[in-house]
């Protein structure tokens, strides 16, 4: 499998002794593969999402991403895994303001070396090419130079979207996505997520409160009892 979990769990020390949030967890994916997650808050599926993304290591257990077990890694080699093969979309976008909507979506390739950005070592040029044409692919070919500030909510969380997938990443993670969309916005958001999706075959986990984005998707999960519960 292209993402592996096995046996994952996770606590936090407090006053009170060890927090337990999630115990035991195993998930398998494979390219291609769409999967949502739902459960009430505090139920752990964010700390469940940051752990797949590299973000917060598990207490036991582990995560294992095209063959790596990216926890083993050292901090910069970590966060370079993270940057090559993982894309990240929040509830809130987390543009930055002060750039526009093409500057926002190259943001991540920024920070890689020149042979790993997208375009196999073609540099810049390829990276604006391929940016550019991710933004038309979700809407926003006439929104290229403005800045967030001048967007509609759906349309940022288009742009980022497509920041998400400016390196390519094998595995897509997104936390409640839609919910700060109203209906309509968030089933066209959640289209053209799916739609990427299934166009570059990532691994995409979605963790939402939503039951109707939820739907849209082949593999559902819920977060109970501190565990991963396969939904039918």
């Amino acid at each position: 499998m292209d993402l592996a979990v096995t046996n994952v769990s996770k606590s936090y020390s407090t006053p009170r002794g060890e927090l337990p949030i999630l115990e035991n967890v195993s998930l398998a994916l494979k390219r291609g593969d769409a999967a949502a997650i739902m459960g009430p808050s505090g139920s752990g599926k964010s700390t469940l999402l940051y752990t797949l993304g590299i973000l917060d290591p598990p207490t036991s257990g582990t995560v294992t991403l095209d063959g790596t077990d990216a926890y083993r890694l050292g901090e910069r080699a970590q966060a370079a895994f993270r940057n090559q093969h993982i894309g990240f979309v929040f509830q809130d976008h987390s543009l930055l303001p002060q750039c526009s909507v093409l500057e926002n979506v190259l943001t991540p390739t920024l920070v890689a070396p020149a042979r790993e950005r997208s375009g196999k070592g073609e540099g810049a040029e390829s990276d604006e090419a391929r940016a550019r044409d991710i933004l038309g692919r979700v809407g926003l070919s006439d929104r290229l130079d403005h800045r967030p500030g001048e967007l509609s909510g759906g349309e940022k969380q288009r742009a980022a979207i497509a920041r998400a997938l400016i390196r390519r990443p094998t595995l897509l993670l997104c936390d409640e996505p839609t919910g700060n969309l109203d209906a309509s916005i968030a089933d066209s958001v959640a289209s053209v997520l799916l739609d990427l999706h299934t166009s570059a075959q990532t691994i995409l986990v979605v963790v939402t409160h939503s039951a109707h984005l939820a739907s849209r998707f082949p593999i559902r999960y819920e977060m109970r009892d501190r565990g991963l519960h396969p939904v039918s």
